[in-house]
Order: structure tokens, then sequence, then C-alpha cells
């Protein structure tokens, strides 16, 4: 059986504002994963630079920052098995138009620059992502009644 992991969700500032934080949520838990820690928040400049550090120096790294810190976004530490990779999958491509319909992107998104959602990239960077926004002290551990079945 494959190991838990933990990953980043953010519902973007385009995503909050379209009313679509209750979507993203839904598909999360319906595809099995426990939303471990959630809060809303607006992204500071300084967090949103730790965070797209490995974009500085590109063409979009000041509209990129620009936008996440423009609004509020939602902050969701995922777990569960294959999070980060069945996450990704619920997201769908990072560019829309390739977006498989059925995902988020390919359903809600027409724009690289509007696209929703973020997701972790990998393992490893799903654990830095989420000390990056979360201590653990806002972690709540539970067990859904169906996990038995996952």
């Amino acid at each position: 059986m494959a190991s838990k992991e933990v990953t980043l969700v953010i519902v973007k500032p385009d995503g909050v504002q379209r009313g679509l934080i209750g979507e993203v949520i839904s598909r999360i838990e319906k595809r099995g994963l426990n939303v471990a820690a959630l809060k809303m928040q607006i992204v500071s400049k300084k967090l949103a630079e730790s965070h797209y550090g490995e974009h500085k120096g590109k063409g979009f790294y000041n509209d990129l920052i620009n936008y996440i810190t423009s609004a509020p976004v939602v902050l969701m530490a995922v777990e569960g098995v294959n999070a980060v990779a069945a996450t990704r999958k619920i997201c769908g491509a990072t560019n829309p138009i390739e977006a498989t319909p059925g995902t988020i992107r390919g359903d809600f998104a027409l724009s690289i620059s509007f696209n929703v959602v973020h997701s972790s990239d990998s393992v490893e960077s799903g654990k830095k992502e989420v000390k990056r926004f979360f201590s653990p002290k806002e972690f709540i551990k539970y067990t859904k009644p169906d996990s038995a079945w996952l």
C-alpha cells in the first residue's frame, strides 16, 4: 500500500473571487483525501516571493507575485495516499486549455494567468510548501468513516 503524503492546495484569488472554494474542497474530499489544515489569508509579498522563488527572473514573475497577493486565497494542507498525484489530477494541467474536462482547471479556467488553483508538483515540494504556509499546531488529525475503503 502506498504511503500517505501531504500536499499544498491554494485556491487562488480568481477562484476565491468566483466562489469556487467549495467546489475545490468538494472535489478533494470526494476523491478520498483529507483536508488536514485550512485557512483564508492575503499572501504577503515576502511569502509570495518565497513560494514562487524558483520563477524569479522569468518574465511572468512580477505578474505572478502581484496576482497571488491581490486578494484572499484559501490554503489547504491535503493528506492521503498518493495525495500529490491525486491532487494534481483533480486540478488538471497548469494550462487550462490543455486540461481535461472534469478537472478543476478544465472546467473553470481559460488562461494560465487565472487558473483557479495551485497544487504541489512533488512529494518534496508538498512537504516544503505546507511548512511554508502552516505550522504543526494548525493541523487537525481525524479519521473519516470511509477511510478503510480508500
